[in-house]
């Protein structure tokens, strides 16, 4: 039975905040009713958008990474709800199920010592426990024909994703264009926040990886060999050259991974890293402007076959201990971006 949390449409209205005269996406946005089996449900609802939270840090911690991720999801949905519904972008385009259930793997993962060697192991064995609960919930999402939104976790969550995304859609491979300033390429020594891609494209899940503004000096020398040997299959564009020496302009290096992308239903990435100054594990003083990660996405959206979008490694509450709310603004324009460039793909 899937681990998850089904919200409920008296859950949604409590966290909109309500105005004479106007109309909030969780107003509009549609839930799961009660007494009815969330799987057969989704297959018949209308909203192409299925919206889902992964409220976890266990793969940020096992990758010697700061906590917080798990503190996304919230204030994103708040700030989801709370925008207008209307011309532009309507409730009725998304439905909000819930988000899976961790607290018991959190409860592990927090009485760990991540100074120590062996509780690092013991992190990644929970990291597995994570893949398989996202694996599942992502695999009847996809078989329903819907495309998720998911937001909150560590990058870890991106093979479960695409691994849930290849078994509910019948697909043997797909591709992945992810704007982060790191490959997550790393070796494959248990799971963790820094080598979801490469189990993907190890196990075949993943057949074309491309990053969009990776940090040359953030790289280690295996994952930047691995992108060198395997060059029809793997590529990216390095902040770099984009910002710092400026080879290549934005939308230039942008259109190259795009190109890369085509040809076959393609998962959207973003790592929060990439984006300066913003709240995350690996927080950058150098890094891309909002503008510039939303214009990522709207293209992503409007240029490619998409089949989910994953927003990873927000963590808000590293913001002085306490909620930085302009985090969770962000991910709900994100969210908007990606549902209007998709509804003008179709189109």
């Amino acid at each position: 039975m899937p681990k998850i949390n089904i919200y409920s449409r008296e859950t949604i209205i409590a966290r909109t905040k309500h105005r004479s005269g106007e109309t909030k996406l969780g107003e509009t946005i549609h839930t799961i009713p009660q007494n009815t089996s969330w799987q057969t449900y989704l297959k018949q609802d209308t909203a192409k958008f299925v919206v889902l939270g992964i409220p976890e840090d266990i793969g940020v911690r096992a990758n010697h990474g700061r906590g917080g991720a798990y503190a996304a999801w919230k204030p994103s949905l708040d700030f989801l709800l709370n925008m207008q519904s209307n011309q532009f972008c309507h409730g009725e385009e998304i439905l909000v199920l819930g988000h899976i259930e961790l607290d018991d793997l959190m409860a592990e993962a927090n009485s760990l010592n991540y100074k120590l060697e062996t509780d690092i192991e013991k992190a990644r064995l929970l990291v597995a426990q994570v893949d398989e609960r996202v694996s599942e919930v992502i695999t009847i999402i996809a078989a329903a024909g819907k495309i998720p939104i998911i937001v909150g976790g560590g990058h870890n969550n991106a093979y479960p994703i695409i691994k849930g995304i290849n078994k509910g859609a019948g697909l043997n491979g797909i591709h992945v264009i992810n704007c982060d300033p790191h490959s997550d390429m790393r070796p494959m020594l248990g799971r963790h926040s820094g080598n979801g891609f490469l189990y993907a494209y190890s196990e075949g899940y993943l057949k074309k990886y491309a990053v969009f503004g990776l940090h040359e000096s953030y790289n280690i020398y295996s994952a930047l060999e691995l992108f060198e040997q395997h060059k029809e299959q793997l590529h990216f564009e390095t902040y770099d050259d984009i910002f710092v020496r400026e080879q290549i302009s934005y939308q230039l290096a942008l259109n190259n991974c795009l190109h890369f992308c085509k040809g076959a239903a393609c998962g959207v990435e973003i790592d929060l890293d990439s984006i300066q100054n913003v709240p995350v594990s690996a927080r950058t003083p150098s890094g891309m402007l909002p503008i510039d990660v939303r214009k990522y996405v709207y293209h992503c959206g409007s240029e490619l076959e998409v089949c989910y979008l994953h927003i990873a490694e927000g963590a808000p509450v590293l913001a002085h201990k306490q909620m930085d709310n302009k985090t969770g603004k962000l991910v709900a324009y994100i969210i908007t971006d990606f549902v209007k460039a998709v509804k003008r793909n179709i189109r």
